[in-house]
């Protein structure tokens, strides 16, 4: 039997005065009732109420016994307003994870804009390019790039990430506009690993499709590590406009058969199935989906 009913009941039968009017303010049978009390006096090896037929009397152990139930159930009553205190608020620390160009690219601005919204909560951002177990690192919330999503986590879908081909300029005045897709097979192609191995880049223009696999002398899982390289013209990048965007406006690296399409990405803002999610995450969540959904 919970411990912690019981302790409720034994004090609302010495408020209420009988069983049958401890039961009747709790929605209880007074058969019940007793059962809690008897449970409550076999554990403790005392007898806590004096029962005769017209009334109930506190015995010297059940009359010390109560202040400290009292004690108890009133801590208890603190702890889930607390509790819901938090969850009403938003406050405290929100552990989020993003992918390195799309947290600093993207997610950055608009977590500045929410901390001012709501400033008794600070954000965690872990930045990685590699895909977060957020229940096993303890992350709140996190940014999925790809059309597939772990079943266990919710998801709500953000504004599509648009795919980029380029390389610096000094790559294109050394080798030119490739005017086909399948002209980038004679070049060096940089791999993004998250992407897998074997990869190729999939152009579509006018219902044509060109698969190109790619291979160069460069792979890595970090796609600030791939623009670093274009810069260097060591070779050419396909990444998503929230890392060449800013590159492609100052012109840093220039675009690669604008003609061609490359597929776009789905992005997710995803958390943990809570039925009840904290505020500073239901907030969060709903904060960035407003304004990169």
């Amino acid at each position: 039997m919970d411990k912690l009913r019981a302790m409720e009941v034994f004090a609302a039968t010495v408020d209420a005065g009988s069983f049958a009017a401890a039961a009747e303010a709790l929605d209880l049978s007074a058969v019940m009732v007793g059962k809690h009390i008897r449970a409550l006096e076999a554990q403790l090896g005392a007898r806590l109420l004096e029962r005769t037929t017209r009334r109930h009397a506190l015995t010297e152990i059940g009359a010390a016994y109560l202040e400290r139930c009292r004690d108890v159930l009133a801590s208890v009553r603190m702890a889930d307003g607390v509790a819901e205190s938090l969850r009403a608020m938003p406050q405290g620390v929100l552990r989020v994870t993003a992918p390195v160009a799309y947290g600093a690219h993207r997610l950055t601005p608009v977590i500045g804009d929410y901390i001012a919204t709501y400033p008794q909560v600070k954000v965690d951002l872990v930045l990685n390019d590699r895909v977060v177990d957020l229940a096993e690192e303890g992350f709140d919330c996190g940014i999925r790039s790809g059309a597939a999503v772990d079943e266990g986590l919710i998801a709500r879908p953000l504004a599509l990430a648009r795919m980029f081909v380029a390389a610096s300029p000094a790559w294109v005045a050394q080798h030119g506009q490739p005017r086909h897709p399948s002209e980038l097979e004679a070049f060096p192609l940089l791999g993004f690993a998250t992407w897998g191995p074997n990869h190729s880049w999939r152009f579509t223009r006018d219902g044509q499709t060109v698969h190109v696999p790619v291979r160069g002398p460069l792979t890595t899982n970090n796609g600030q590590a791939l623009l670093a390289a274009a810069l260097a013209g060591v070779g050419v990048i396909v990444q998503a406009d929230a890392l060449l965007g800013p590159a492609l406006a100052s012109g840093q690296v220039v675009q690669l058969l604008p003609d061609w399409a490359l597929p776009t990405r789905q992005v997710h803002i995803v958390r943990l199935p809570e039925a009840r999610p904290s505020a500073k995450l239901r907030t969060f969540v709903d904060f960035v989906v407003e304004r990169l959904g």
